[in-house]
């Protein structure tokens, strides 16, 4: 039996609307009272420019010295809160930018490859782990990755040798811009975007010549809008205070390449698993943890053991098949070599900071592994068997993060104490939900 077009679209809708209330539901049930305070202080920034007005100077705290400038995470928290005045606002405003970032990177992959499942590709990239966990509740590096999606996807098609000319010239370095700038005021790793913007300048300037000027004009203009946010912070501070003395996250630490060169917990392995189906970095902190979750949700345990394993062997898979040299795609060879010298670029760049590379440091070069990921994957998927297996196990996924979710919404959700937060919202007093960390200056 045919479908029609129109039916199609239909459906295509009806999807769409299913996967993002799918998301929001997750994110509202992510952690909040419990386990990490990093969640509740980022509200705070929000709540706090929300019930006193106060201009939000400076963002997310790195350490108790050092703290992110700029309003635009106070703004995206706060906004929400003062239009709406329910405790989830935030949440559906972070999860209709970041719902609407993953489904142009949906079109922008489908599109590079045109034989890949459209509806593996949409439905892998708004349910995987990183996508899911991460982008979907208020915390700093959510609202990162949308604007990774735009940075990434414009960088590779201003790049003759990775392009497929999916976006216009113009926007692609408007939007280059507009996301630097986004990025800089929500996490620090923005300073890993800087190699890629001398790339595609180096390209445009090779290829287009007097163009390229052009080209740059579109690319400051995008700046304008998010660094706008940043210049009442210089203005009142100055550029030394006012860089919230980030600089002195900056120093050579030789000891990042040499504890963290190993393949599973190093750069490499946290790297690939943003396009794999990790599991146990979300039920726990550690192995006890883990345990806990599996023995106070037993019924979940079949799911995690399958999906562990699904996991690793996808890591495995995508390392090993670096190594092919002939793909029948135009850009494989572009694209490995495009993968490979990020993969580097974030070796070389922790040698230079005194954070570790946890995963979510530099969880803005998701975009990059996934593509990737997809080119590895276009050739197995043409086959039937693997388009089930792959329905099997995005089944599979939504099952677990069902259960997830059950599991986190009465043991770390902001509903284990909803009303407190209302109340602070009603009566104009932010402390109701918690002080600022010490040292903070907003």
């Amino acid at each position: 039996m045919k479908i029609s077009a129109n039916r199609k679209k239909l459906l295509f809708a009806v999807a769409l609307v299913f996967a993002f209330c799918f998301r929001l539901s997750f994110g509202l049930c992510s952690d909040f009272w419990a386990n990490s305070d990093d969640e509740r202080q980022i509200y705070l920034i929000g709540l706090k420019y929300a019930t006193t007005g106060e201009w939000p100077y400076f963002g997310p705290d790195v350490s108790p010295a050092v703290q992110i400038p700029g309003a635009l995470q106070g703004l995206v928290v706060g906004v929400p809160l003062r239009l709406v005045r329910f405790p989830e606002a935030p949440y559906i405003f972070l999860n209709l930018l970041s719902f609407a970032g993953l489904c142009f990177f949906a079109w922008y992959c489908t599109r590079r490859l045109p034989n890949l499942p459209r509806w593996i590709v949409w439905w892998w990239l708004l349910t995987a782990p990183w996508t899911l966990n991460l982008s979907t509740q208020v915390v700093n590096p959510s609202y990162v990755l949308p604007a990774a999606i735009l940075f990434f996807c414009s960088v590779i098609e201003t790049c003759p040798f990775l392009s497929c000319d999916l976006i216009p010239q113009r926007w692609a370095n408007f939007m280059m811009g507009f996301a630097l700038l986004w990025i800089m005021q929500f996490h620090l790793s923005w300073v890993i975007l800087l190699p890629y913007i001398a790339l595609s300048f180096y390209c445009q300037f090779k290829h287009q010549a007097v163009g390229a000027f052009t080209s740059m004009i579109w690319f400051f203009l995008g700046t304008v809008l998010p660094a706008s946010l940043l210049v009442p912070t210089i203005v009142k501070f100055g550029l030394g205070s006012g860089a919230g003395n980030t600089v002195q996250m900056v120093g050579f630490n030789p000891a990042n390449l040499v504890q963290h060169a190993n393949i599973v917990e190093g750069v490499l392995g946290r790297f690939l698993s943003f396009a794999s189906f990790e599991v146990p970095r979300f039920i726990g902190r550690n192995t006890v943890t883990r345990l806990e979750f599996a023995k106070e949700n037993v019924w979940l345990v079949p799911f995690l053991v399958f999906l562990t394993l699904v996991g690793l062997s996808q890591a495995i898979i995508l390392l090993v098949v670096w190594f092919r040299k002939r793909s029948a795609e135009k850009h494989w060879q572009a694209v490995k070599y495009f993968t490979f010298a990020t993969v580097v670029l974030l070796y070389v760049s922790f040698l230079f900071t005194s954070k570790a590379p946890s995963s979510h440091t530099f969880y803005l070069t998701l975009p990059v592994a996934m593509l990737y990921s997809f080119y590895c994957w276009n050739t197995p998927l043409q086959k039937k068997s693997w388009r089930r297996f792959a329905l099997v196990v995005l089944i599979c996924g939504m099952i677990f993060h069902i259960g997830l979710a059950v599991h986190n919404f009465s043991s770390a959700s902001l509903y284990l104490d909803r009303a407190r937060i209302q109340r602070a919202i009603d009566e104009h007093d932010y402390r109701l939900v918690g002080e600022r960390r010490t040292g903070a200056r907003y």
